[in-house]
């Protein structure tokens, strides 16, 4: 006879529990749940850091995701995780990240394990996506939707578009995966943040934060920053990128080529993130493709009026979409065309412009970030839980 109830998290990679579900982990824990987490511990990411699992009581289980769905090894990351649903007899299954969910439903489906909840953190297909995206991954979603008991949407363009075509017992919305609006913020001395990190004390600080990918785009502002230059009286600026990845090189080179080397700085992958938005003056976020982006999130939390891209996720966050090239908004501006660099220069020329424009959009993106705190999202949580395990 079974001591505990267990349940089982599954994602492509470790670091994404820690990074963003660790909320669920304790309300599962509450519930009388031993937890389970099936990743690829071998390539964490989100701060490469698999530390942040130590103490939490949660059980470990390698199985060796690969994030590509064309390579013949998912069959053995299937057989994997197939065995480990045998052994360990699960009571729930909680599934995120594309492969994750694809290969962990796939295997429930088989050994019978139920229920299954899947959060989407953003579907592949959406408006604007590729017509392969749509053509791959729309199928197999709605296939995979009949083996799902409770499918979670965090924007509303993919909760409209599950509840009405895909086939999952229940369909449900919850605002992201929570910001804790109530966390005590510890107020830095300005200046001497901005000494440590070389940056200048006297001009405005513009930042980006987010992997060093195509899909983040931070190629188009730093266009945009040669632009502004070239064509506004421009106030004194400096721009800083937090983050890492394959583009380092390519996008430095090319501040180096467009002459904009002296006002922007690589500081890499950040572990003082809410320091660096205090010394911060405006968050500007091109992302092409987002599911609820964290990055813009937190950015709102603390104050900073935004510059984002028109896109799924964001437009959530900002409480609306464009309807022209530039849209001001309440909290910012926001951007039709994603990699449209005259657009994203005339944005930061408009709010820089105007200070107390800039003031009076942060104040209001305090605001709207309290209706997509923890308290919220774990309130929803709670709930569907309750709903799948007991219904």
């Amino acid at each position: 006879m079974k001591s505990q109830k267990k349940a089982l998290l599954v994602t492509t990679v470790s670091g994404f529990v820690p990074q963003f579900e660790m909320s669920n982990v304790h309300i599962l824990q509450n519930m009388g749940y031993e937890i389970h987490y099936a990743a690829n511990y071998n390539t964490p990411s989100y701060g490469n850091d698999n530390r942040r699992l130590e103490g939490t009581g949660i059980i470990q289980h390698q199985i060796d995701f690969v994030r590509s769905p064309f390579k013949i090894h998912n069959i053995k990351v299937y057989r994997q995780l197939k065995q480990l649903m045998i052994d360990e007899h699960f009571d729930l299954v909680h599934c995120h990240t594309p492969m994750g969910s694809v290969i962990a439903r796939l295997a429930a489906h088989a050994t019978k394990t139920h229920p299954v909840i899947y959060t989407a953190h953003g579907f592949h297909f959406f408006k604007g996506a590729s017509y392969i995206n749509w053509f791959f991954y729309y199928p197999v979603e709605k296939l995979l939707s009949y083996f799902t008991d409770q499918l979670i949407c965090i924007n509303q363009e993919d909760y409209e578009r599950a509840k009405k075509h895909f086939h999952a017992k229940h369909v449900s919305y919850i605002p992201g995966v929570g910001i804790d609006i109530n966390k005590e913020q510890i107020t830095i001395d300005i200046n001497r943040k901005k000494q440590e990190l070389g940056l200048p004390l006297d001009k405005f600080i513009l930042l980006s934060s987010g992997e060093l990918i195509k899909r983040k785009n931070h190629e188009t502002i730093i266009r945009a920053i040669r632009n502004y230059i070239d064509n506004y009286t421009s106030v004194p600026f400096h721009y800083i990128i937090c983050g890492q990845g394959v583009l380092e090189g390519y996008l430095k080179d090319l501040a180096d080529n467009l002459n904009v080397s002296d006002y922007i700085s690589f500081l890499g992958y950040r572990n003082d993130m809410m320091d660096i938005f205090q010394i911060a003056d405006l968050f500007i976020f091109p992302s092409y493709q987002e599911g609820l982006p964290m990055a813009l999130l937190e950015a709102m939390a603390n104050g900073l009026p935004v510059i984002c891209s028109d896109i799924r996720g964001s437009r959530d966050l900002m409480g609306k979409s464009a309807e022209n090239t530039i849209d001001v908004c309440d909290g910012g501006i926001l951007i039709k065309h994603a990699d449209d660099v005259i657009s994203n220069s005339h944005a930061i020329h408009l709010i820089l412009q105007d200070k107390k424009m800039l003031n009076e959009m942060g104040k209001k993106n305090t605001i709207r970030a309290e209706q997509f705190s923890q308290e919220r999202v774990n309130n929803a949580m709670i709930d569907i839980y309750n709903k799948t395990l007991f219904s």
